[in-house]
């Protein structure tokens, strides 16, 4: 009975942890270390170390997917490498910048895709870029960004559902 009710309460966190992924904040980090507690109370019996050991890597993957997208979208848009590592370092300014604006969410979100772009597009245009060329290198990022972002919630579903199969009492 009390297994039922610590998995059940794993479910409920694992879900609300989608969501703090949802808005930018690191809740694949927290369903992973939802599903270690879980192991814990369990003493392994339902969830091992194999199986947080891949919650890890798919959250590690996650994470790279949703950086790491927006400077090969940026490259990919006939950005060099500096306008790559801009990207990135420019969404994760822009994040933390635009969180101290009193709109929760929103607002963090918002700062993630201006810095992303600027990140980018500034970097090109920098370098010697024309402005034509460093907005389509900024767009280009930004799409990555999203895309990258995309993929890190469809990890975090699947994460979800290791979760859901492995955890069942």
């Amino acid at each position: 009975m009390i297994t039922a009710i610590f998995y059940l309460l794993l479910l409920f966190g694992a879900a609300l942890s989608w969501l703090l992924a949802l808005i930018s904040l690191p809740g694949l980090w927290l369903m992973t270390a939802l599903a270690a507690i879980y192991s814990l109370f369990t003493h392994e019996q339902y969830i091992g170390a194999r199986t947080l050991l891949l919650l890890l890597f798919l959250t590690i993957v996650a994470e790279l997917l949703d950086l790491l997208v927006a400077g090969a979208a940026a490259r990919q848009a006939g950005g060099g490498k500096k306008s790559a590592l801009g990207a990135i370092i420019g969404g994760v300014i822009g994040g933390i910048a635009f969180s101290i604006i009193p709109i929760p969410i929103v607002a963090t979100i918002l700062g993630i895709a201006i810095g992303t772009f600027v990140g980018a597009a500034g970097t090109e245009l920098y370098g010697g870029g024309k402005m034509q060329h460093s907005v389509r290198v900024g767009v280009g990022a930004l799409n990555g960004r999203a895309y990258g972002f995309a993929g890190k919630l469809l990890v975090g579903c699947g994460m979800m559902l290791v979760i859901l199969v492995m955890g069942w009492p």
